[in-house]
């Protein structure tokens, strides 16, 4: 099911980004998909790169942290290293920066577009929610921006 599922949304991602040349404006659309079309996912939002640091973008969910040093905690280490991180357990991950003690999983795709650098960032509820075939689903919502946004 996920993955028929994740398909669909990354088709929805596509529509939504495709005719809006606004990276802001996609950004929030895409939070907003991701956070009411996921199960078991307490926050989905953007941190944007600004003067040296992580500075929190267009998310949906409860309120968040809104600095994030380069280096520190799952954002700001995915952002520097610039890789995905899948992080099954936030309290084994050193450094966690805890914004939500609900927060138990995460995963954080960095992004790079003309003017906008940044990370996109998936927080669960639930211990190990994201596996491979999320990993693939966000890689693709982020590639998306990349490609409507270079």
């Amino acid at each position: 099911m996920p993955q028929e599922h994740y398909s669909l949304l990354l088709k929805q991602a596509e529509a939504l980004v495709s005719s809006e040349p606004d990276f802001i404006a996609n950004t929030a659309n895409l939070a907003s998909l991701l956070y009411n079309n996921l199960e078991n996912v307490n926050w989905a939002g953007f941190y944007l790169f600004r003067d040296n640091e992580l500075v929190l973008g267009p998310f949906n969910g409860q309120v968040a942290c809104t600095r994030i040093p380069v280096g520190k905690g799952v954002c700001g280490t995915a952002f520097e290293v610039q890789g995905t991180l899948v992080v099954k357990d936030v309290h084994a991950f050193d450094g966690h920066i805890a914004c939500d003690a609900a927060s138990q999983s995460e995963l954080v795709v960095p992004f790079n577009t003309p003017g906008f650098r940044g990370v996109l960032d998936i927080d669960s509820p639930v211990v190990n929610r994201f596996g491979a075939a999320e990993k693939v689903l966000f890689e693709g919502i982020v590639e998306l921006l990349e490609q409507r946004h270079k």
